[in-house]
């Protein structure tokens, strides 16, 4: 402890225990209680206590007073716990009598404050603390803690009565393992007496009857088997397997998806993986006997464990795989196709009341479709899924759910009447469709999956957020149709791409902003995916969509001015950029459009359309497509200018990616006449010189060393960044002799200038630029000068400090209370 922070800390002290103390929030507890326990972790020893008495002090006077604080009890509660967690300061303590007074039946427990969630929150933290030795455990033995406990996790407050869970799972796994002295085993069980209380407590909640008790007894298993791996845990498994067995036969569902939950935390744990098979056996079971809703975690969960058996592997698949196969089934009768599965493991009666309930046939699909989406966008595949016929089901409820299909089973009818319409099923099908892009078997489908995807694009009720999930599946999978083109597909490929083109430009007139706004994200996503293929041109270059999307440049709605920026951006690349283009009759020629472009970045009133525009500048530069080096500087030059004024901080910071992008221009250039043999070293150290004259011509660097003064933090970092990149070029091993001589310049020297308002940073008034005493930042050898001149590399550590360095130390903290307490001067503390 600091000496500032040992002086303070008495008054402080003295503050909290006042009878009407500082009202302060919880974060500003929260982080003095951090820096106590950072405190006791560095010194465990008494010595704490004994130099800082006003710690005593303070418990004394919060337990003296006839009506303290919620919040500084429970603050004081877990204040005590942190400092017991030393076995010698637990004794200090407790020789002042002092924790008994707190955590025993004569402290908060047996008063009103018990009644506030805080204080019992406060009395839980506190004692799981200090719950590191074995004479705490004895303490909350001796005192009916563990009784206390066991009651919390019935508690109204969800907050205390998690904590109290785990606190109880602690425990056990601290008695079991520090007052075990031979492995327990099946034949002797000799728990430790704290142990059988916490045992005794779950094994007669099991067996109780009473929901609430058995859900509470299974979480905390849970809890315990998935944070312990000790072999113990298999011998009180053993205890209770029975019992848990025979709640897989019950009705009730309430206790169904903790069950599922259980047996997954088992099965990840060494100890049952490896197991005999009467733990797998019970697995098994589960997947057979518990409600299909509520056991589709189990089943994914265990399909993504590589150590799971084969056959229950398969188990797990048929389980989550049966919606689909129901779904698909019922669409016609009889099934034209093969379904997914050969065979259920569970009664599909069961599957098939579930989609024919209104309340859980939504909920049943997105489950089962959220599971198969995270499966199958896993890297390594642990089983074999029916693509195709996968793909098929897919499409079915897609058709469902627009109204595309008409079943003619009675179930197929009732599955369809309850999701037409439905877009949370809508949309969870179409990610799963996405993911199913190059899946095996799926290829065949392509031309019946354009059908479906065209029939949302084209339907007016498809809703907007299901609307731009349809794009998104498209352009992939028209992109996958372009690769099979070579393989007989041409023709459809050109037939769906016409009807895209169709539907598009009827949705770039759409009233209604968020489809407009979609389809232009969805034609800039064709663009990058196909900008290569020469039917995909043509298409293009023959439809209205180039002229609707630059009319939307100057759409009422920012987002879509931003996406039509951002399409027309990537659009140049095949128009304006491309060799031989075959734009000859447009609205645009390629000077105006960079105009039109230029003058949304300059007078745009929202920063979106900006942000793009200047991406979009960023991607033409990185591609060469500015055209020769000294063209290429004249435009970052204009944008620069531009660009240091704007208000936004994103549009400055992707000013500096479009500098780097011309530094990175700069070095793909042959800037000189390649040299004689033996010369090459000579070139290499010209070109930081070459480099530094582009830079200048661009006027980029009062742009970079004013952000150096920007307030936000950020862009300081990456523009130091950047210069410190340029200054390695001329100095890559030792520091510039300007700095090693720490030469004083005269106080009127435009660098010294500059070098005081760098270091005043964002507090800095105003930006030298103007002057006699202003340095010229297009001159390279004043840029020079002040490269090896500026101590850059101090900056770069100052703006690399946390911004709350000051904020949330120790001594700002102290001061902070004090402050709220009004013990302090005005303006002593840097409150927060």
């Amino acid at each position: 402890m600091t000496r500032e922070c040992s002086v303070l800390l008495p008054r402080v002290c003295a503050a909290l225990s006042a009878p009407q103390p500082p009202r302060l929030d919880d974060t500003c507890l929260e982080k003095l209680l951090d820096w106590f326990e950072l405190l006791t972790e560095s010194d465990p020893s008494v010595e704490l206590l004994q130099n800082n008495p006003c710690l005593t002090e303070f418990i004394t006077s919060v337990l003296a007073l006839p009506e303290p604080s919620p919040s500084i009890l429970s603050f004081t509660l877990r204040l005590a716990g942190i400092l017991a967690a030393s076995e010698n300061r637990f004794q200090h303590l407790q020789q002042e009598k002092l924790l008994i007074r707190l955590f025993g039946s004569d402290g908060p427990l047996n008063s009103e404050l018990w009644n506030d969630a805080t204080v019992r929150n406060g009395w839980v933290k506190g004692v799981h603390k200090m719950m590191c030795h074995h004479p705490a455990l004895q303490l909350l033995s001796s005192g009916g803690g563990i009784d206390v406990i066991l009651t919390l996790q019935g508690d109204p407050s969800l907050f205390v009565a998690s904590a109290a869970s785990q606190l109880l799972v602690d425990i056990l796994t601290f008695t079991v393992g520090a007052e075990t002295t031979k492995p327990l085993s099946t034949k002797d069980r000799d728990w430790p007496e704290c142990a059988q209380v916490i045992i005794k407590y779950i094994e007669d909640s099991l067996k109780s009857g009473s929901a609430s008790r058995i859900e509470q007894s299974l979480k905390l298993l849970t809890s315990l088997f998935n944070s312990c791996c000790e072999k113990w845990t298999e011998v009180l498994w053993l205890d209770i397997a029975k019992q848990i067995e025979s709640f897989l036969t019950e009705e009730s569902a309430q206790t169904q998806h903790l069950l599922a939950n259980l047996l997954l935390n088992m099965a990840w744990s060494p100890v049952f993986c490896d197991s005999d098979g009467d733990f797998w056996a019970l697995v098994t079971s589960a997947l057979e006997h518990l409600n299909p809703l509520q056991v589709g975690p189990l089943a994914v969960g265990l399909l993504k464990f590589c150590k799971c058996p084969r056959d229950v592997r398969i188990q797990a698949l048929t389980v989550l795989l049966q919606p689909m196969d129901c779904v698909l089934r019922a669409a016609s009768q009889p099934l034209e196709y093969a379904g997914l599965l050969d065979e259920s493991v569970s009664d599909p009666i069961t599957v098939e009341r579930l989609l024919s309930s209104k309340s859980t046939c939504a909920a049943l699909l997105c489950q089962t479709l959220s599971h198969l989406e995270k499966l199958l966008n896993q890297t390594h595949l642990q089983v074999d899924l029916p693509f195709t016929s996968l793909l098929r089901s897919l499409m079915t409820i897609l058709q469902f759910c627009s109204g595309l299909l008409s079943p003619a089973s009675p179930l197929g009818s009732t599955i369809s009447r309850i999701l037409i319409n439905c877009f949370r099923v809508q949309k969870s099908a179409l990610d799963v469709l996405a993911a199913l892009l190059n899946r095996k078997g799926c290829d065949t489908l392509i031309g019946s999956l354009f059908d479906v995807l065209l029939a949302y694009l084209e339907s007016p009720n498809t809703n907007p957020a299901v609307l731009t999930k349809t794009f998104k599946a498209t352009s992939k999978w028209l992109a996958r149709l372009y690769e099979l083109s070579s393989t007989g597909q041409q023709q459809q490929s050109d037939k769906s791409l016409e009807d895209v083109f169709r539907v598009l430009q009827k949705r770039l007139c759409s009233p209604c902003w968020e489809i407009r706004d979609s389809s232009l994200e969805f034609l800039t996503d064709l663009v990058k995916c196909l900008k290569d293929q020469d039917e995909f041109k043509q298409s293009l270059l023959s439809s209205e969509v180039l002229r609707l999307t630059e009319n939307l440049l100057e759409d009422p709605e920012s987002y879509v001015r931003a996406s039509a920026v951002t399409a027309v951006g990537h659009l140049a690349f095949i128009t304006y950029f491309a060799p031989n283009s075959a734009v000859i009759e447009n609205q645009y020629n390629k000077e105006t459009m960079v105009a039109k472009l230029h003058e949304i970045l300059s007078t745009d009133q929202e920063a979106f359309p900006r942000r793009a525009v200047i991406r979009i500048f960023v991607e033409w530069v990185k591609h060469g497509c500015t055209g020769q080096l000294e063209d290429t500087v004249q435009f970052v030059s204009g944008v620069i200018q531009t660009v240091e004024h704007d208000l936004d901080w994103e549009v400055r910071l992707t000013g500096l990616e479009l500098i780097d992008a011309l530094d990175s221009q700069t070095h793909c250039q042959p800037c000189l006449p390649k040299c004689p043999g033996g010369l090459e070293q000579s070139l290499v150290t010209v070109q930081p010189n070459v480099s530094l004259q582009i830079l200048c011509r661009a006027k980029v660097f009062r742009f970079l060393f004013r952000s150096l003064c920007d307030c936000d933090k950020m862009l300081g970092q990456r523009a130091c960044d950047f210069l410190l990149g340029i200054r390695h070029g001329f100095y890559p091993y030792d520091t510039p002799k300007a700095l090693d001589e720490a030469r004083d310049l005269p106080s009127g020297h435009g660098i010294a200038r500059l070098e005081r308002t760098l270091r005043q940073g964002s507090l800095a008034q105003n930006f030298p630029t103007d002057g006699d005493d202003v340095v010229d930042f297009e001159d390279p050898e004043s840029m020079k000068l002040v490269l090896s001149t500026v101590d850059l590399i101090q900056l770069h550590d100052e703006l690399n400090k946390s911004s709350d360095h000051v904020e949330t130390s120790p001594r700002s903290l102290l001061e902070d209370i004090l402050a709220a307490a009004g013990t302090i001067k005005e303006n002593e503390a840097d409150c927060y």
